[in-house]
């Protein structure tokens, strides 16, 4: 059921994450701006990217598969560029939709005038764009017994198991597209997550234009939490830190950004009274729910993730 057919909503992040909020959303509305995180170097993305100056281009395809026409047009094509090539040769994990976007930007030179083209052929619901004008890399210090560890990339970044000192971009303060920040500043929701929040979430919050556009804009921001804070969870990305940790990284990067609403899974709570404190104390309220998609699970279920932001949603509509 939409809610709000119309009402105009941001989702900022990176990944399988950012697909499945996008995936609950397009539920809700159809006024869909996917922000997305282009820094990835490791894949096919990352093979791309060492022979072309492209964008990284597989977060970006997610995004767009996952906002594709709820239709066999739509359904089929996000499937075409979801499929990725088995071989014993070079084309070996390259997914058909980087191998069709890297060519439409050597081709043409304009990213967003090739993601708008992929788009028009999925039918997609929305719009995708990247978050910065440029192709990004992540650099980051981290606390490792004692010493700092230096580490660029966003795969390093992303699977560094200690403690995060700081976070840059490469370039530093890259700028952000136009038509990204007109849709910040026409939204009425953004959410942020879930995701890598050292690799797709907290690097939407290095793009200074950007942190300012998120500062500016009266819309509601919904913070959707990992799935993965116990240190021994089998995540591929770096698991252990806790919601209260997530949510602090977030206010350090983003001090003056409201928050709204934050989402959390049922069985990830840790110190709940802890958490629900520091939630108020942005002026925010916490949303405890099962999120998961099966027991134990590291990905968000999308019909749960629905249920929850319809709710939020529907609430300030008649509230």
């Amino acid at each position: 059921m939409n809610l709000e057919k119309n009402s105009p909503v941001v989702c900022l992040g990176g990944g399988h994450g950012l697909a499945a909020t996008l995936s609950a959303v397009r539920k809700i509305t159809s006024d869909i701006t996917a922000i997305v995180t282009v820094a990835d170097n490791g894949g096919s993305s990352g093979r791309l990217r060492q022979e072309f100056p492209i964008f990284p281009p597989g977060d970006l395809r997610m995004a767009l598969a996952a906002l594709c026409a709820d239709d066999p047009w739509g359904r089929s094509w996000a499937d075409i560029l979801q499929y990725r090539f088995t071989s014993n040769g070079p084309l070996n994990g390259h997914a058909v939709g980087n191998l069709l976007l890297a060519a439409l930007w050597d081709r043409d030179f304009d990213p967003v005038q090739g993601l708008d083209r992929v788009a028009e052929l999925l039918k997609v619901v929305g719009r995708v764009l990247p978050m910065a004008s440029v192709p990004l890399d992540i650099e980051a210090s981290f606390i490792d017994a004692g010493q700092i560890q230096h580490v660029r990339g966003q795969v390093e970044v992303a699977t560094a198991k200690v403690k995060l000192e700081s976070l840059h971009l490469v370039p530093e303060n890259p700028k952000a597209l136009p038509a990204a920040l007109k849709a910040i500043d026409e939204a009425r929701w953004i959410t942020v997550g879930p995701g890598s929040w050292f690799s797709s979430v907290l690097p939407h919050f290095l793009v200074q234009e950007q942190l300012r556009a998120l500062e500016k804009t009266s819309a509601q921001k919904i913070i959707i939490l990992n799935l993965d804070s116990h240190p021994e969870a089998q995540a591929d990305e770096f698991a252990g830190y806790t919601p209260i940790e997530h949510l602090e990284m977030l206010r350090e990067y983003a001090p003056r950004m409201n928050i709204d609403h934050v989402l959390v899974d049922q069985y990830e709570l840790g110190d709940s009274q802890r958490l629900q404190l520091l939630v108020e104390s942005f002026g925010g309220k916490l949303h405890i729910s099962d999120l998961r998609n099966s027991p134990g699970s590291l990905h968000h279920d999308v019909e749960k993730l629905f249920s929850l932001l319809s709710h939020i949603m529907g609430q300030s509509l008649v509230g």
